[in-house]
């Protein structure tokens, strides 16, 4: 089983961005967090971040036909973005969406989330651990099918 961890923009800035929401891990911290977390539940695991739409766009649609699961956290994208919704419905991989902060305790703009639309389930206001819950979550959701 291969997941696909996909994390939007400013999430590179881990550790240095609003800590007081975000926590003080950095992001080479959270990939090594994912990485361990994929490694204990034996699932292979692919990470990618960007800052660029479009790119995300590309790393959800050459998913297909090669991870049984995606693990998105689109971060301000989630808000604004229906070409994401788009490309995570045309695939059709099951989607976990993953908030370390909750939006729904913030913003109003912050508390509609296009790409949850096409996820299976949300995990939001966990912090980094949420990642971890995802990948749980998400395999027992898939050896289940």
């Amino acid at each position: 089983m291969k997941f696909l961890i996909l994390n939007g923009p400013n999430l590179n800035l881990l550790g240095r961005r609003e800590p007081e929401i975000y926590g003080t891990m950095t992001y080479q911290g959270l990939e090594e967090l994912i990485c361990r977390a994929c490694r204990e539940a034996g699932v292979e695991v692919e990470i990618f971040q960007s800052n660029h739409e479009g790119a995300i766009v590309d790393a959800i649609q050459g998913a297909w036909s090669r991870v049984e699961g995606i693990i998105i956290n689109p971060a301000a994208y989630t808000h604004t973005s229906i070409a994401i919704l788009d490309a995570l419905k045309a695939v059709c991989i099951p989607a976990v969406e993953v908030h370390l902060s909750d939006p729904d305790t913030r913003e109003d703009f912050r508390r509609i989330s296009y790409a949850g639309l096409a996820c299976v389930h949300t995990i939001k206001g966990q912090g980094v651990e949420g990642y971890r819950q995802a990948i749980l979550w998400l395999k027992s959701y898939l050896a289940s099918k």
